[in-house]
């Protein structure tokens, strides 16, 4: 089961410069091949059928928590993306076509069908599909996938920072570098306890420190990369066994934290009339308000 909380994983920048393109480059990070949404969907159905657990149980522990984590950064690229567009437009009557702008944009997509909010498509508006999931069934197999994957994410990770200078988006992409990183050695310490072959010394793959980044060199600063996460009170706490020992970057020592990392706000969402969201007037509100204190016996 999982368990939800109205936070995201960082804050981000609350800026005044609505930039379409980037939230469209963005996209790739959510519903692209390599995106956050592959990341999930691949090592949740992997978490549901994998095989021989209780006798593999580190590297069953270590799938899943990272499950959970992802379920966290697509969350993250979703708002991302909304922070791109917000304020793409404004207000006006219908005559005064208040979405022209929005024609010349490179993906029109998600203003026509999505309230300028992100969706489960990739940089081209292809929708994400169930074909980019791989589950073998072996362990080696899908841990070399998975290794692969996370190396894959990260170049186009790296390739949307150089794409775009939106704080919103370098913001979440730094981070995301970090944790896909945290990712990365993870697997590579999987297969290295399951074959015997030191794959850490592939990393980085790019040839590039994200110390080249700024805004992922802040949270390498602060030891984030370091750090692995149960997502859970009690229990994959086993993850221990490969989770362990230095980071193969710069030696600094690895830790398991029992359960969540401390999140922030989500970020709300204004009222945007001209795409007729959520559509409720002041006089509705008021009308919906009155409805739910008397359904609570509430004067």
């Amino acid at each position: 089961m999982f368990k939800r909380m109205d936070e995201i994983m960082i804050e981000i920048p609350e800026v005044n410069t609505p930039d379409p393109n980037a939230a469209a480059a963005v996209q790739e990070l959510l519903g692209g091949k390599f995106g956050e949404m592959s990341t999930l969907n691949n090592y949740l159905f992997q978490s549901f059928n994998f095989r021989g657990k209780h006798k593999l149980k580190p590297f069953y522990d270590l799938v899943t928590s990272i499950t959970a984590e992802e379920l966290g950064h697509v969350e993250l690229v979703a708002h991302a993306v909304n922070k791109c567009m917000m304020g793409s437009t404004s207000y006006a009557e219908p005559d005064a076509t208040p979405l022209n702008p929005l024609k010349d944009m490179r993906l029109s997509y998600p203003f026509l069908a999505g309230a300028q909010g992100s969706m489960p498509i990739d940089s081209m508006g292809r929708p994400w599909s169930g074909e980019y999931v791989f589950n073998s069934g072996n362990l080696i197999e899908d841990l070399l996938h998975n290794f692969f994957l996370e190396c894959g994410a990260r170049t186009h990770k790296m390739k949307v920072y150089e794409t775009t200078d939106h704080p919103a988006a370098r913001e979440v992409v730094g981070f995301l570098l970090v944790r896909g990183g945290v990712h990365v050695v993870a697997y590579a310490k999987a297969l290295e306890v399951a074959t015997g072959v030191d794959v850490t010394k592939l990393v980085p793959i790019p040839k590039l420190s994200n110390k080249a980044f700024n805004e992922a060199r802040k949270y390498e600063e602060k030891g984030v990369h370091t750090k692995l996460y149960t997502w859970s009170d009690d229990d994959f706490n086993e993850v221990v066994q490969i989770w362990k020992g230095a980071h193969p970057e710069d030696g600094q020592p690895l830790e398991v934290i029992q359960g969540v990392p401390k999140g922030v706000p989500i970020p709300e969402a204004p009222m945007l009339d001209e795409e007729f969201a959520p559509g409720i007037s002041a006089e509705d509100f008021l009308e919906i308000s009155k409805r739910l204190k008397q359904a609570a016996n509430v004067r």
